[in-house]
């Protein structure tokens, strides 16, 4: 899209979106298409058939595979073509990640090489530490970590930084001295990513080698989940880092922390995706196959409904992270990497949707986690042995809702970022709960879908959730002024709010766009899946409202707000069940996602 018509961050929440603008899984070019083909293909046949041992950190076996992907280009997919990589866009990034989402471990491993074990040196890195470190990292040589997590500093990782870097005296390098907790990678990473507390500067980011004296790895952790990647602490000794190997600027550490790790975010969503489909084609397989009363479980309603329900969330899922990933291509698709002032260019680009990430990441990562569950429920007693992949399935997703940022943490960005920035930028998100009170009683919805219009019930009800979540914005900061956006249990409903608004947005606008292409026959599916999700999650959208508005108002000003909402959400419902039927059955005749 042109660049000057490009949404901008949490503008979602003012504008109706617009089909054509928003980027869709069904808009790959062919390109992407081969790039998807080699992930899946690598990921099939030389990685899943091999899981077992990974889960046993057989080193050799995780080492090679990793070289193995970087001699297929999976490794140089965000790295600049001068230094070794592929320099593709961000779509690319998101389809190779989802693809190999559905090898748990490995996945982890990888993306905390590719990710933020590299990332920091694409965006922030000189032009002489990208030619020193990128190109190895690239191919598969050599491993990259990222270090920021300690003992005492988990979702306070800047502030509660213990980590100290000083300058020696002949200004030739810096001493490092402290620890890191929970590094992925660790054990047998080349170069971290290292965030320490500059003496006279602040908080920093380094470059920091293996093999510089002083770096000390501590015993593998053994974990709940993703039992074959390396978790250790570890310890800097006065270690001597080359005055050349600091990241970015002094002081600037939380430039390449926060903007790496919303990357990092938004990946994650998209890995996420990918081990929602292996999760979901498993429980199909099993469906079909396991035969009680003389028939399939897969033809029992109460099954097929689980499957729908599974299919409707992975599908918003993906249809969220490909519009994601769109709009940031779009806006860093104009940068020049090789001038001066790129890093900084990239951080304002990538901090432009921050919320969008985020988002991304809360909701994928709990529809995964709803969707393994599901799928060990499906098992039965099996999915609870490890006979069977749904166990591991289940363990290795768990994690995803710590990694980058709690989902709480997340969730209070998410919430916390947008009253601050619509604020800051005067964007019609807060006004007059009385103004606001005044056009909603001047709203005319329909109670229905519009004749021949099968998506317009869906597109009213997500206008109606924009209009809900200004409600209650504004009402708390009328009721509570600033301490609002320090109000967490308030944040954390108002966040629910617009998180589920992203979402049933971005899987509206993805069959919107199919429907003008392919006419309704053709996208039926596509309209399936909007009509069921919406319709089941809007009363969330209420019941999070209730609660968010009977926290700050009682009596008759209370019983108003109540009445409002309730017009903003009112609707006939859709036939639900027959709906989750028709998507049941397009999984089963698929086996696994009918969208894929």
């Amino acid at each position: 899209m042109p660049h000057d018509s490009l949404p901008k961050g949490i503008e979602f929440l003012f504008k109706a979106g617009l089909p054509e603008g928003c980027f869709i899984p069904e808009d790959l070019s062919d390109e992407h298409r081969m790039i998807r083909k080699t992930a899946r293909d690598f990921a099939h046949k030389e990685v899943i058939p091999r899981l077992d041992r990974i889960d046993a950190r057989d080193e050799t076996l995780i080492l090679d595979l990793l070289h193995q992907a970087g001699e297929l280009g999976l490794l140089a997919v965000d790295v600049p073509e001068a230094f070794g990589g592929l320099g593709l866009d961000k779509i690319s990034s998101v389809v190779v990640a989802e693809e190999l989402g559905c090898t748990g471990t490995f996945s982890v491993i990888l993306g905390g090489t590719t990710g933020i074990g590299s990332l920091p040196i694409v965006f922030f890195g000189t032009h002489e530490q990208k030619e020193k470190y990128l190109p190895d990292l690239a191919s598969g040589a050599t491993i990259g970590a990222f270090a920021l997590t300690e003992s005492g500093a988990g979702s306070d990782a800047i502030g509660g930084c213990r980590t100290k870097a000083v300058s020696s005296e002949e200004r030739t390098h810096y001493v490092l001295n402290g620890e890191k907790m929970f590094i992925t990678n660790a054990g047998w990473a080349d170069s971290f990513i290292v965030f320490a507390n500059l003496e006279g500067s602040g908080f920093s980011a380094f470059i920091v080698e293996r093999s510089f004296p002083g770096v000390h790895t501590g015993a593998e952790e053994v974990k709940m989940g993703i039992k074959g990647s390396s978790t250790t602490n570890v310890v800097f000794e006065e270690v001597r880092v080359p005055i050349e190997n600091l990241l970015h600027e002094p002081g600037k550490g939380h430039v390449v922390a926060l903007n790496v790790l919303n990357i990092g975010r938004f990946k994650l969503g998209a890995s996420a995706i990918g081990a929602c489909k292996i999760a979901l084609k498993s429980a199909v397989g099993y469906a079909k196959s396991r035969v009680q009363f003389k028939v399939p479980i897969s033809d029992f309603g109460v099954i097929r409904e689980k499957l729908a329900r599974m299919t409707a969330k992975l599908y918003m899922g993906e249809s969220a992270v490909y519009r994601a990933a769109g709009l940031i291509d779009a806006s860093l698709e104009t940068m020049d990497t090789s001038v001066d002032g790129y890093s900084k260019a990239t951080a304002a680009a990538i901090r432009e949707y921050v919320v969008e990430c985020a988002i991304n990441k809360v909701y994928c990562t709990e529809a995964l986690d709803f969707i393994v569950d599901e799928c060990v429920q499906i098992h039965g007693g099996y999915g609870y042995v490890a006979e069977y992949p749904a166990d591991r399935y289940y363990r290795d997703a768990r994690i995803n809702r710590i990694f980058e940022g709690t989902n709480e943490i997340n969730r209070l960005l998410i919430a916390g970022d947008t009253l601050k920035r619509a604020a800051a930028e005067k964007w019609p998100l807060i006004d007059r709960v009385e103004t606001l009170l005044v056009r909603t009683e001047q709203l005319s919805f329909p109670g229905a879908s519009p004749e021949g219009d099968p998506l317009g019930l869906q597109q009213r009800l997500v206008a109606a959730c924009k209009e809900l979540i200004r409600l209650t914005a504004s009402a708390a900061v009328e009721k509570l002024g600033r301490q609002a956006a320090e109000d967490q249990e308030l944040l954390t409903r108002l966040a629910d709010m617009i998180i589920e608004t992203f979402i049933m947005e971005s899987g509206l606008l993805r069959a919107q766009k199919v429907l003008n292409r392919l006419g309704e026959e053709k996208c039926r599916l596509f309209v399936h899946m909007v009509q069921s999700y919406v319709d089941e999650h809007i009363p969330g959208m209420a019941a999070r409202a209730n609660e968010a508005l009977a926290y700050m108002e009682s009596g008759e000003k209370l019983g108003v707000l109540l009445k409002a909402l309730g017009k903003l959400l009112e609707h006939m419902p859709v036939n639900g069940i027959g709906i989750r039927r028709a998507i049941a059955s397009a999984v089963i005749e698929k086996e696994g996602y009918p969208l894929d």
